[in-house]
C-alpha cells in the first residue's frame, strides 16, 4: 500500500500508529481536554477514526489509573457548593417628587 500522508499507516505499521495516537491522546490531555473532545479532535484534525482513539484512550487509562483519576478530577466542574444569598440592606426610601 502506498499512503501520501505524514502519519504511519495502521495497516502497513500498527505499532508506529499506535504511538502516534498516543502521543496525540498525550497532547490533548495538556490541553485539559475531555475523552470526547480528543476523540472529536483526533477526528477532525488528523483523521484518526474515534474508534482508534478510543481503544488507545482505554488502554492508557488501564494502565495509568492514578494519573488519570486526578486528571479527571482536575479537568471536572467544581461541584455546585451551597452558598445562602445574602440580601443587601434595603435602600431608604426615596421621598415623593413634588
Amino acid at each position: 500500500m502506498s499512503h501520501d500522508h505524514h502519519h504511519p499507516c495502521l495497516h502497513c505499521h500498527p505499532h508506529s500508529y499506535i504511538r502516534m495516537v498516543q502521543h496525540l491522546i498525550e497532547r490533548c490531555l495538556l490541553l485539559h481536554m475531555s475523552r470526547d473532545d480528543c476523540i472529536k479532535a483526533l477526528a477532525e484534525r488528523a483523521k484518526i477514526q474515534p474508534l482508534i482513539t478510543l481503544t488507545v484512550w482505554k488502554e492508557l487509562l488501564k494502565e495509568n489509573r492514578g494519573f488519570f483519576h486526578g486528571y479527571f478530577q482536575a479537568i471536572s466542574p467544581s461541584p455546585f457548593t451551597y452558598k445562602p444569598v445574602q440580601r443587601m440592606p434595603r435602600f431608604a426610601r426615596r421621598k415623593p417628587w413634588k
